[in-house]
Protein backbone atom coordinates (compact mmCIF):
# COMPACT_ATOMS: atom_id res chain seq x y z
CA UNK A 1 0.00 0.00 0.00
CA UNK A 2 1.49 3.48 -1.16
CA UNK A 3 1.92 6.01 1.71
CA UNK A 4 -0.11 8.92 0.72
CA UNK A 5 1.18 11.63 2.00
CA UNK A 6 -0.98 14.98 1.66
CA UNK A 7 0.67 18.49 1.35
CA UNK A 8 -0.12 20.97 3.19
CA UNK A 9 -2.63 23.93 1.49
CA UNK A 10 -0.13 26.60 -0.39
CA UNK A 11 -0.59 29.60 0.80
CA UNK A 12 -1.02 32.59 -2.42
CA UNK A 13 1.08 35.65 -1.88
CA UNK A 14 -0.33 38.77 -1.54
CA UNK A 15 -1.44 40.68 -4.72
CA UNK A 16 1.02 43.62 -4.95
CA UNK A 17 -0.73 46.48 -5.95
CA UNK A 18 1.27 49.13 -7.81
CA UNK A 19 1.85 52.36 -6.52
CA UNK A 20 1.77 55.12 -8.96
CA UNK A 21 4.35 58.18 -8.44
CA UNK A 22 1.45 60.37 -7.41
CA UNK A 23 0.11 58.20 -4.86
CA UNK A 24 4.26 57.56 -3.68
CA UNK A 25 4.31 61.62 -3.78
CA UNK A 26 1.32 62.23 -1.39
CA UNK A 27 2.05 59.30 1.38
CA UNK A 28 5.68 61.44 1.42
CA UNK A 29 3.90 64.84 1.82
CA UNK A 30 1.74 63.36 4.33
CA UNK A 31 4.33 61.88 6.12
CA UNK A 32 6.47 64.51 6.44
CA UNK A 33 4.15 67.25 6.55
CA UNK A 34 1.51 66.00 8.59
CA UNK A 35 3.06 65.77 11.63
CA UNK A 36 4.24 67.78 14.98
CA UNK A 37 7.71 68.84 15.14
CA UNK A 38 10.14 69.48 12.31
CA UNK A 39 8.34 69.23 8.83
CA UNK A 40 10.12 67.81 5.96
CA UNK A 41 9.65 67.51 2.54
CA UNK A 42 11.96 64.64 0.30
CA UNK A 43 14.63 66.50 -1.31
CA UNK A 44 13.87 63.78 -4.26
CA UNK A 45 11.08 65.37 -5.37
CA UNK A 46 12.60 68.79 -5.99
CA UNK A 47 13.71 67.24 -9.56
CA UNK A 48 10.50 67.86 -11.57
CA UNK A 49 10.57 69.04 -15.34
CA UNK A 50 10.58 72.82 -13.54
CA UNK A 51 12.94 71.81 -10.68
CA UNK A 52 15.56 69.79 -13.19
CA UNK A 53 16.19 73.04 -15.82
CA UNK A 54 16.75 75.24 -12.24
CA UNK A 55 19.46 72.59 -11.24
CA UNK A 56 21.08 72.77 -14.89
CA UNK A 57 20.81 76.54 -14.33
CA UNK A 58 22.08 76.48 -10.68
CA UNK A 59 25.15 74.42 -12.23
CA UNK A 60 25.99 77.08 -14.42
CA UNK A 61 26.26 79.62 -11.38
CA UNK A 62 29.68 81.44 -10.43
CA UNK A 63 28.69 80.64 -6.83
CA UNK A 64 28.48 76.80 -6.95
CA UNK A 65 31.39 75.26 -8.01
CA UNK A 66 30.48 71.65 -7.70
CA UNK A 67 29.56 70.85 -10.93
CA UNK A 68 32.66 72.46 -12.39
CA UNK A 69 34.99 71.23 -9.97
CA UNK A 70 33.87 66.98 -11.06
CA UNK A 71 33.45 68.39 -14.49
CA UNK A 72 37.53 69.17 -14.48
CA UNK A 73 38.16 65.54 -12.74
CA UNK A 74 36.59 63.93 -15.42
CA UNK A 75 37.57 65.65 -18.17
CA UNK A 76 41.21 65.37 -17.30
CA UNK A 77 41.22 61.32 -15.51
CA UNK A 78 38.51 59.99 -17.14
CA UNK A 79 40.80 57.45 -19.37
CA UNK A 80 42.52 56.26 -15.78
CA UNK A 81 38.92 56.16 -14.20
CA UNK A 82 38.38 53.01 -16.79
CA UNK A 83 41.31 51.77 -17.09
CA UNK A 84 40.74 50.10 -13.73
CA UNK A 85 38.22 48.01 -14.87
CA UNK A 86 38.29 44.92 -17.93
CA UNK A 87 36.15 45.38 -20.85
CA UNK A 88 33.52 44.86 -21.17
CA UNK A 89 31.99 47.23 -19.10
CA UNK A 90 28.40 48.27 -18.96
CA UNK A 91 27.50 51.96 -17.56
CA UNK A 92 24.91 52.83 -14.95
CA UNK A 93 24.26 56.44 -13.44
CA UNK A 94 22.37 57.20 -10.21
CA UNK A 95 20.45 60.67 -10.18
CA UNK A 96 21.95 61.10 -14.08
CA UNK A 97 20.06 64.61 -14.84
CA UNK A 98 21.27 65.51 -18.01
CA UNK A 99 24.59 63.25 -17.86
CA UNK A 100 26.64 66.11 -19.36
CA UNK A 101 29.27 65.37 -16.67
CA UNK A 102 29.00 61.84 -17.92
CA UNK A 103 30.08 62.42 -21.67
CA UNK A 104 33.92 61.76 -20.51
CA UNK A 105 33.79 58.25 -18.75
CA UNK A 106 31.62 56.95 -22.08
CA UNK A 107 34.02 58.82 -24.30
CA UNK A 108 36.69 57.15 -22.84
CA UNK A 109 35.37 54.01 -22.54
CA UNK A 110 33.94 54.30 -26.09
CA UNK A 111 37.55 54.17 -27.49
CA UNK A 112 37.71 50.45 -26.43
CA UNK A 113 34.43 49.26 -26.87
CA UNK A 114 30.94 49.38 -27.39
CA UNK A 115 28.93 51.02 -24.27
CA UNK A 116 25.86 50.39 -23.13
CA UNK A 117 24.67 53.35 -20.46
CA UNK A 118 21.62 53.33 -18.46
CA UNK A 119 20.68 56.58 -17.04
CA UNK A 120 18.49 55.62 -13.65
CA UNK A 121 16.40 58.97 -12.77
CA UNK A 122 13.06 59.88 -11.52
CA UNK A 123 13.15 62.98 -13.68
CA UNK A 124 11.30 62.02 -16.81
CA UNK A 125 12.43 65.55 -18.17
CA UNK A 126 16.31 64.79 -16.94
CA UNK A 127 15.96 61.80 -18.64
CA UNK A 128 14.78 63.02 -22.23
CA UNK A 129 17.60 66.07 -21.48
CA UNK A 130 20.23 63.18 -20.99
CA UNK A 131 19.33 61.11 -24.08
CA UNK A 132 19.83 64.40 -26.21
CA UNK A 133 22.98 65.29 -24.66
CA UNK A 134 24.97 62.19 -24.71
CA UNK A 135 22.63 60.06 -27.54
CA UNK A 136 25.23 61.02 -29.97
CA UNK A 137 28.46 60.15 -28.61
CA UNK A 138 29.71 57.56 -31.36
CA UNK A 139 29.64 53.98 -29.93
CA UNK A 140 27.59 54.86 -27.10
CA UNK A 141 23.87 53.51 -26.45
CA UNK A 142 21.44 55.29 -23.78
CA UNK A 143 18.99 53.29 -22.42
CA UNK A 144 16.81 55.80 -19.66
CA UNK A 145 15.72 54.37 -17.15
CA UNK A 146 12.67 55.72 -15.03
CA UNK A 147 12.58 55.29 -11.12
CA UNK A 148 14.06 55.62 -7.47
CA UNK A 149 18.12 54.51 -7.42
CA UNK A 150 17.50 51.10 -6.11
CA UNK A 151 14.55 49.88 -8.32
CA UNK A 152 15.99 51.32 -11.45
CA UNK A 153 19.60 49.53 -10.44
CA UNK A 154 17.82 46.32 -10.35
CA UNK A 155 15.85 46.20 -13.60
CA UNK A 156 19.76 47.72 -15.04
CA UNK A 157 21.37 44.65 -13.19
CA UNK A 158 18.87 41.79 -14.45
CA UNK A 159 20.16 43.02 -18.15
CA UNK A 160 24.24 42.20 -16.98
CA UNK A 161 25.80 39.53 -19.71
CA UNK A 162 28.25 36.94 -17.30
CA UNK A 163 31.07 38.61 -19.08
CA UNK A 164 30.40 42.03 -18.43
CA UNK A 165 31.10 44.36 -15.59
CA UNK A 166 29.72 47.08 -14.25
CA UNK A 167 30.55 50.48 -13.54
CA UNK A 168 28.06 52.21 -11.37
CA UNK A 169 28.75 56.28 -11.28
CA UNK A 170 26.77 58.15 -8.48
CA UNK A 171 28.22 61.69 -8.78
CA UNK A 172 27.32 65.12 -7.70
CA UNK A 173 28.09 64.48 -4.17
CA UNK A 174 24.50 63.19 -4.23
CA UNK A 175 25.66 61.10 -1.35
CA UNK A 176 25.69 64.24 0.94
CA UNK A 177 21.84 64.09 0.45
CA UNK A 178 21.54 61.23 2.81
CA UNK A 179 22.29 61.32 6.68
CA UNK A 180 25.27 60.40 8.14
CA UNK A 181 23.79 57.03 9.25
CA UNK A 182 22.14 56.19 6.39
CA UNK A 183 25.02 56.70 3.96
CA UNK A 184 26.25 53.16 4.41
CA UNK A 185 23.91 51.12 4.35
CA UNK A 186 22.49 52.83 1.48
CA UNK A 187 26.06 52.00 -0.31
CA UNK A 188 25.45 48.35 1.34
CA UNK A 189 22.43 48.02 -0.86
CA UNK A 190 24.38 49.31 -3.75
CA UNK A 191 26.88 46.70 -3.15
CA UNK A 192 24.11 44.01 -3.19
CA UNK A 193 23.09 44.65 -6.22
CA UNK A 194 26.99 44.55 -7.75
CA UNK A 195 29.35 41.72 -8.41
CA UNK A 196 32.89 41.17 -6.91
CA UNK A 197 35.11 43.08 -9.22
CA UNK A 198 32.11 46.07 -10.26
CA UNK A 199 33.18 49.74 -9.78
CA UNK A 200 30.83 52.86 -7.88
CA UNK A 201 32.55 56.22 -8.57
CA UNK A 202 31.38 58.01 -6.05
CA UNK A 203 31.26 61.98 -5.59
CA UNK A 204 31.82 63.93 -2.63
CA UNK A 205 31.55 67.42 -1.94
CA UNK A 206 35.06 68.66 0.43
CA UNK A 207 34.37 70.76 3.53
CA UNK A 208 35.55 74.19 2.32
CA UNK A 209 34.99 77.67 4.29
CA UNK A 210 31.77 78.07 5.50
CA UNK A 211 30.74 81.47 4.04
CA UNK A 212 31.57 79.34 0.19
CA UNK A 213 29.78 76.79 1.19
CA UNK A 214 26.77 78.69 2.02
CA UNK A 215 26.95 80.87 -0.44
CA UNK A 216 26.67 77.88 -3.11
CA UNK A 217 23.37 76.93 -1.85
CA UNK A 218 21.83 80.65 -1.60
CA UNK A 219 23.27 82.67 -4.56
CA UNK A 220 22.39 86.73 -4.58
CA UNK A 221 20.03 85.58 -8.27
CA UNK A 222 17.98 83.52 -6.05
CA UNK A 223 17.98 80.53 -8.36
CA UNK A 224 18.65 78.01 -5.56
CA UNK A 225 16.13 80.05 -3.93
CA UNK A 226 13.48 79.37 -7.01
CA UNK A 227 14.54 75.44 -7.31
CA UNK A 228 13.90 74.70 -3.30
CA UNK A 229 10.55 76.49 -3.48
CA UNK A 230 9.43 74.83 -6.35
CA UNK A 231 8.94 71.90 -4.51
CA UNK A 232 6.24 73.82 -2.80
CA UNK A 233 5.21 74.85 -5.93
CA UNK A 234 5.53 71.11 -7.06
CA UNK A 235 2.71 70.21 -4.02
CA UNK A 236 0.94 73.21 -5.31
CA UNK A 237 0.25 71.82 -8.73
CA UNK A 238 0.46 67.82 -8.33
CA UNK A 239 -1.11 67.68 -4.75
CA UNK A 240 -3.96 70.38 -5.08
CA UNK A 241 -2.39 72.33 -2.15
CA UNK A 242 -2.91 76.32 -1.53
CA UNK A 243 0.56 76.98 -0.17
CA UNK A 244 1.26 80.65 -0.26
CA UNK A 245 4.47 81.18 -2.12
CA UNK A 246 4.59 84.80 -2.56
CA UNK A 247 4.96 84.34 1.64
CA UNK A 248 7.82 81.55 1.39
CA UNK A 249 11.41 82.39 2.30
CA UNK A 250 14.82 80.20 1.33
CA UNK A 251 16.82 79.73 4.25
CA UNK A 252 20.24 78.13 4.19
CA UNK A 253 21.99 77.03 7.84
CA UNK A 254 25.37 75.47 8.27
CA UNK A 255 25.55 72.22 11.29
CA UNK A 256 28.84 72.46 12.60
CA UNK A 257 28.38 69.54 14.52
CA UNK A 258 26.81 67.44 11.27
CA UNK A 259 28.93 68.65 8.57
CA UNK A 260 26.40 69.96 6.57
CA UNK A 261 24.59 72.47 4.76
CA UNK A 262 21.15 72.27 5.42
CA UNK A 263 18.34 74.05 3.58
CA UNK A 264 14.82 75.07 4.44
CA UNK A 265 11.44 76.75 3.41
CA UNK A 266 10.32 79.50 6.11
CA UNK A 267 6.75 80.55 6.10
CA UNK A 268 6.30 84.41 6.74
CA UNK A 269 2.51 84.48 7.94
CA UNK A 270 0.41 82.01 9.57
CA UNK A 271 -0.61 79.53 6.79
CA UNK A 272 -3.46 77.04 7.22
CA UNK A 273 -3.01 74.92 4.10
CA UNK A 274 -5.42 71.93 2.23
CA UNK A 275 -3.39 69.85 0.06
CA UNK A 276 -6.42 68.04 -1.00
CA UNK A 277 -4.27 65.19 -3.13
CA UNK A 278 -3.19 63.35 0.18
CA UNK A 279 -6.30 64.77 1.95
CA UNK A 280 -4.06 66.88 4.23
CA UNK A 281 -4.88 69.89 6.33
CA UNK A 282 -1.28 71.66 7.05
CA UNK A 283 -0.93 74.53 9.38
CA UNK A 284 2.39 76.60 9.44
CA UNK A 285 3.00 79.55 11.68
CA UNK A 286 4.87 82.36 11.20
CA UNK A 287 8.66 81.49 11.08
CA UNK A 288 8.08 77.88 10.93
CA UNK A 289 10.19 75.51 8.28
CA UNK A 290 9.82 72.94 6.31
CA UNK A 291 12.95 70.96 5.75
CA UNK A 292 13.98 70.08 1.96
CA UNK A 293 17.53 69.40 1.96
CA UNK A 294 20.77 68.30 3.52
CA UNK A 295 24.36 68.24 1.81
CA UNK A 296 27.06 66.78 3.60
CA UNK A 297 30.68 67.60 3.32
CA UNK A 298 33.33 65.24 3.13
CA UNK A 299 37.39 64.81 4.24
CA UNK A 300 39.52 62.93 1.88
CA UNK A 301 39.13 59.64 3.86
CA UNK A 302 35.34 59.71 4.49
CA UNK A 303 34.17 58.19 1.14
CA UNK A 304 37.15 55.56 1.46
CA UNK A 305 35.69 54.47 4.88
CA UNK A 306 32.28 54.60 4.06
CA UNK A 307 33.15 52.38 0.66
CA UNK A 308 34.88 49.82 3.35
CA UNK A 309 32.32 49.62 5.44
CA UNK A 310 30.25 48.55 2.49
CA UNK A 311 31.98 46.22 1.17
CA UNK A 312 34.08 47.75 -1.31
CA UNK A 313 37.53 48.51 -1.64
CA UNK A 314 39.15 51.86 -2.58
CA UNK A 315 40.92 51.93 -6.55
CA UNK A 316 41.76 55.08 -6.85
CA UNK A 317 40.72 58.69 -5.87
CA UNK A 318 40.86 61.88 -8.03
CA UNK A 319 40.74 65.73 -6.35
CA UNK A 320 40.35 69.25 -7.24
CA UNK A 321 41.36 71.39 -5.51
CA UNK A 322 40.04 75.05 -6.71
CA UNK A 323 36.72 73.73 -5.45
CA UNK A 324 38.00 70.88 -3.24
CA UNK A 325 36.00 67.73 -4.61
CA UNK A 326 36.81 64.31 -4.75
CA UNK A 327 35.40 61.33 -6.50
CA UNK A 328 36.75 58.05 -5.60
CA UNK A 329 36.29 54.94 -7.61
CA UNK A 330 35.29 51.60 -5.43
CA UNK A 331 35.36 48.33 -6.39
CA UNK A 332 33.36 45.55 -4.94
CA UNK A 333 34.99 42.58 -3.16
Amino acid sequence: MKRVIVAPPIEAPPIEVPVSALERFAADARAGLGHAGQKTLPSKYLYDAVGSALFEAICQLPEYGLTRAEEMILSRHAGEIVAHLPSPVRVAELGSGSGRKTRWILSALARRQEVNYHPIDISAAALAECERELGGIPGVRVVPTHGDYLEGLAQVTGQVGYDERMLLLFLGSTIGNFDRPAAVPFLRGLRAALQPGDGLLLGTDLVKPIERMLLAYDDPAGVTAAFIRNLLARVNRELDADFDLAHIAHVVRWDAGERRVEMYLRSEIRQRVCVRGADLLVTLEPGETIWTESSHKYTLEEPIEMGRGAGFRSAGQWVDQAWPFADTLLVAE
